[in-house]
Parts: C-alpha cells; sequence; structure tokens
C-alpha cells in the first residue's frame, strides 16, 4: 500500500498546530499516544547542536512509531542528492561494512528527494523506484517517509524502516511522524542559526589568532604555520597549507599542518596549472574532489576529496594561496563555509601585508644602524688602530732590546689582523640581502662575520662534505635561519668566549638516511632551568617538518659547560 499527499509550505508552528488538531476525533489508540507524541516533541526541541539534533530526532521518531530504523536524509545545496544521511538502529560495525552512505541520486531515497512527500510501503522491496540494498544491508521492508521542512523550504527526509513486530506503519503513525517531522524542523532551524553563529565565532577568533601572530614580530615562517593550522582547525579539513609564489613561477607550499607535512614541504605546483592561474587572478577555487578533477597536476591531490583554494589577497594584491582540502569522501564544503573561509582568507592576507610592512621599518631600522656601525668602525676604530700601529712601530725601531723589538712586532701583526677582520666586518654590515651569493658555504660565512661584530670575537667554521653540491635550497634556507637564531642566542644569553659552528653535508639521520647536520657549541654558561626556550622549539619545529630533529647537548667549556645545538634536516 502506498500513501501520498500532497503537502503546502506554512509556518511551522501553524503546522504544528493543525497536523495535532488533526487527531481529534481518531480513536482511542491514537488519542492514547498524545502524551508519547508530546513528550517525542519536547525531546526533538532540547539541545542546539545540528548533528545531535538530528540524531535525537531520529531516536525519537523511531521510538514514537515504533520502527527498528530511522535516518534522516539531508538534501544538499542543489537539490539532486543527499550531503549527510544519519541513522539510527544500524551498529557503527554494520556501518563500517556497508560501505559508503547513500548519495540520494537514485532508487526510492532519490525519488523522495525529488518528489517530497509522505511515502508509507508495506514492502519497500516491491516499490518500483526501489533500487536495492548493498551487501551487509539489514533487512527492511514496511518503510515510511516524511519530508522534513525548515522555514518552507525542503531540508531533507525522516525515514522509518521495519516496524517492530513484523506489522505495517499505520495512520496513525503517519499523522505522529508528520507532526514530529514538522516540530523537527523548527529545532533544527534553530540548531541551523546556533551553528551559523558559532561558526562565524570560530572563524572571528582564528582570524583575531592570525592576525595577533603575524603581528607579534616572530618568525615569517612561524606566522604563516599559525595561518595553516587556524585554517585546518576550522575549516574541519584534512591539512591546511599556505602557498607562495615561487621564484621561477608556479606557487611553492611554505608551511603545513597535516599528519605528515614532511611529504608536501617545499613542493612546487607549476605555473601551468589552470588553478594557478585562478588564485593568482584572484579567484577563489572549489572543488567537490581534488583526486578527480583534472585541473589538479599535483600528486598529492590523490589523496583528498573536497577542497577550498583561496587566493590571499588584500587591496589588488595577490600575496599567495591557502588551501584546505579534505579526505577523501568527506562531506563538501557548504556555501558559508566557503563564505567565511574566503573572509578568513582575506583578513589573513591583510595581516601578512602589515607584517611585511613592520618587517622592511625593522629591516630599514637594521640597515641603518648597520650603516652607522660600519661608519663608526671605519673612521674611527680603524683609523685608532693603524695610528696605534704606527706608534708601536716607531718605539720597535727605537728600542734597542731584542725581546722587546720581538714582542712589539708581534703586536704590530695582530693589529694588522684585527684591521683585516674589522673591514671585512663592514663589508658584511654594509651587505644586503640581495647581494647575498647563493651558496651555502658563503652563507654561513657571511653569517659567522655578521656575528663577530656583536660577539666581539669571529667563531671557528668547519665544513665537511661537499656542502654546496648537497644541500637544496629548501634545507639550506632554514639551516642558515637555524644558525642565525643559534647565534643570536650565543650572543644574547650564553656569554660565551668561544663559539665553533660545524656544516656536516656527511652525516646520517637515526634512520640511515643522509643528512646535513648544523651544530653550534659554545663556552657559555649554559640553558638556565625554566628558561624561555621558544628559540629552541622554533628549530626544532623547521626540523621536523623537513623530516629531521633538533637537540642540544653539553658544550665546549670545563665539565661540558655551555651549549652545543644540533639541528639536522634529511638531504
Amino acid at each position: 500500500m502506498s500513501v501520498q499527499e500532497s503537502q503546502e509550505s506554512p509556518d511551522p508552528l501553524d503546522a504544528a498546530t493543525q497536523a495535532t488538531r488533526s487527531l481529534q476525533g481518531l480513536s482511542t489508540e491514537l488519542t492514547a499516544r498524545v502524551p508519547q507524541l508530546l513528550e517525542a516533541m519536547r525531546s526533538v526541541g532540547t539541545g542546539l547542536e545540528l548533528h545531535s539534533t538530528l540524531d535525537r530526532i531520529c531516536e525519537t521518531a523511531a521510538e514514537l512509531a515504533d520502527a527498528q530504523y530511522a535516518a534522516i536524509g539531508v538534501v544538499d545545496v542543489e537539490g539532486r542528492g543527499l550531503s549527510d544521511f544519519v541513522t539510527y538502529g544500524i551498529d557503527e560495525e554494520t556501518s563500517r561494512r556497508i560501505g559508503h552512505r547513500p548519495d540520494g541520486k537514485r532508487g526510492l531515497l532519490g525519488a523522495l528527494i525529488r518528489d517530497p512527500q509522505p511515502v508509507r510501503l508495506a514492502d519497500l522491496t516491491s516499490d518500483p523506484r526501489s533500487a536495492g540494498f548493498p551487501p551487509h544491508h539489514p533487512r527492511m521492508r514496511s518503510f515510511l517517509g516524511v519530508p522534513i521542512r525548515v522555514q518552507g523550504e525542503i531540508f531533507g527526509n525522516l525515514y522509518l524502516a521495519e516496524k517492530r513486530g513484523g506489522a505495517e506503519f499505520n495512520d496513525y503513525d503517519l499523522h505522529m511522524v508528520r507532526v514530529l517531522a514538522t516540530e523537527a524542523g523548527i529545532a533544527i532551524g534553530n540548531a541551523r542559526l546556533y551553528e551559523a553563529a558559532t561558526q562565524r565565532e570560530r572563524w572571528i577568533d582564528g582570524s583575531v589568532a592570525v592576525t595577533t601572530a603575524l603581528l607579534s614580530g616572530g618568525d615569517a615562517d612561524d606566522a604563516l604555520a599559525v595561518v595553516a593550522e587556524q585554517a585546518r582547525h576550522l575549516a574541519d579539513s584534512a591539512a591546511g597549507i599556505v602557498m607562495l609564489p615561487a621564484e621561477d613561477g608556479g606557487m611553492e607550499i611554505v608551511a603545513v599542518s597535516s599528519d605528515n607535512p614532511a611529504t608536501s614541504l617545499g613542493v612546487v605546483v607549476p605555473a601551468e596549472s589552470a588553478v594557478v592561474d585562478s588564485l593568482m587572478a584572484g579567484d577563489p577555487v572549489f572543488v567537490d574532489d581534488v583526486s578527480a578533477d583534472p585541473r589538479m597536476i599535483s600528486r598529492l591531490t590523490s589523496q583528498y576529496g573536497p577542497c577550498m583554494m583561496l587566493p590571499l589577497q588584500s587591496g589588488g594584491r595577490v600575496l599567495g594561496a591557502l588551501v584546505t582540502p579534505r579526505g577523501r569522501g568527506k562531506r563538501p564544503f557548504t556555501e558559508a563555509e566557503r563564505t567565511l573561509a574566503t573572509q578568513f582568507a582575506s583578513q589573513a592576507a591583510l595581516a601578512l601585508m602589515m607584517a611585511e610592512a613592520q618587517r622592511d621599518r625593522e629591516r630599514l631600522a637594521v640597515y641603518e644602524d648597520r650603516d652607522r656601525i660600519a661608519r663608526d668602525l671605519h673612521d674611527l676604530v680603524i683609523q685608532r688602530l693603524f695610528a696605534t700601529g704606527m706608534m708601536l712601530e716607531g718605539a720597535q725601531r727605537r728600542s734597542i732590546v731584542p725581546e722587546v723589538r720581538e714582542g712589539v712586532g708581534k703586536a704590530v701583526d695582530e693589529l694588522d689582523v684585527t684591521i683585516q677582520e674589522i673591514r671585512t666586518a663592514i663589508f658584511a654590515l654594509q651587505q644586503g640581502p640581495a647581494e647575498a651569493p647563493s651558496g651555502l658555504r658563503t652563507r654561513v660565512l657571511r653569517e659567522i662575520n655578521m656575528a663577530a661584530v656583536p660577539l666581539g670575537f669571529k667563531p671557528s667554521h668547519r665544513f665537511l662534505g661537499a656542502v654546496d653540491a648537497l644541500v637544496g635550497e629548501l634545507v639550506g634556507k632554514n639551516l642558515i635561519a637555524a644558525l642565525r637564531e643559534a647565534l643570536s642566542n650565543a650572543f644574547r644569553h650564553a656569554e660565551a668566549g668561544r663559539i665553533e659552528v660545524l656544516v656536516d653535508a656527511t652525516a646520517k639521520l637515526a634512520d640511515g638516511r643522509p643528512a646535513v647536520r648544523l651544530e653550534v657549541a659554545d663556552d657559555g654558561v649554559g640553558i638556565p632551568e625554566g628558561g624561555r626556550r621558544s628559540g629552541l622549539r622554533n628549530l626544532r619545529r623547521r626540523a621536523e617538518s623537513l623530516g629531521g630533529a633538533s637537540w642540544y647537548g653539553p658544550g665546549l667549556g670545563e665539565d661540558g659547560g655551555g651549549t652545543r645545538l644540533v639541528w639536522e634536516a634529511p638531504l
């Protein structure tokens, strides 16, 4: 038997009232079940979280109609299938064995989406619209389906199956479930409003966290990592990825928040990608399944499904892109999620531009200070050392004691060496980033020479292996950042009188992979108990993001005094 009734879209409260009034004058059995219906309506209206509300509706409807199974199919935005399918009565093991949940594009569920009317069947397997069940699906015969409307629009359908005792669903069950569906529409509407407000609040909090991180004056890479981490959390995605324009075209992945970031960090999406063209033009790209999209030419897309790719743009300038992919088979992003994510990306881009301007101001101040120091070294210190050397040479010529002449001669030689080292430091101070040579060995030497000025002495250095040939650009860039951090810590905190730097391109990781290892050892005071370790954490995160590690141990001082910092990454 099949029952289908047309239904307008009245106000939900009016619909509930009319549906309840329609129960009057019916049998004693139905009248006796009214208290149960009222209790079910009260239960459905409890709570505001959307998914728990759907679970509660399924359970309440099953109890009200004495059904073994219940489900709610949530219709997708296009109205062509299901975006979510919530069940009651099927345990996790059975659900896992069944596999994919129905998409609502065929069979009886698809027919109810196309024609959302109440349906009651004695045996759904004999209905011509039925497409059968997948393997491991429990037996179902009797069926009752009722549409759920939220503010006059179809939200989905409430399905009940297999009335207990082998009976069929009757008119009383249909009336009861229709009233419940009306109340469910009100509860879902409230839950949607609450979820939208909560979701908006979370995205706003995430934007604040990103802005704070970017403007805190910390490391730029760490700030980008915060953007990736926040985006992943807020979008409920499998990964958060930040891409910046690559030097040779395309876009390079520079920050990743995922279970395995090392596999994607440093990957370059080539310039010929249509997605890169869209992002660089300032257009967002939304894909329901990146693993099947022909525009995706990166090897990383095979493990993902729905994805948002958003340009980081502000003031008409595209700084990069933010990517938030979900796992394969996960639900697509809703329109609200796309809007909030786009706003988040715009806020992050604005914060990036502000942070970049702030760093430019700080860099300019550093360059001005360097120029002043270089001028003072050249105009005052070198001149005084040169004059002192001339005075010593004059004293040497006038001395008649051989030991004195020899000692003064050594002092003059030391002054000459000192003058040459100061001139090297002056050159390093006057050298801008764009003038820096590309070789890793030269960049390491430049960092050591620059550190010599505030330290008051030049750290010793040693290279092992073909450093320039073996170490790639990404690892080399992070190694230089680690060296700079280590030398800065030695100057600010260690009170060291001796520092040794080792760059070993012949090292091995614990698992046997070839690696480059940086060691910076000093004879200073060591790391105090309870002292700040933010710099050390930054070094460890840099190494781990590349698949390496970082740690510290005893230094060069007596009985292991001082600190030896080790930083390594695979080649």
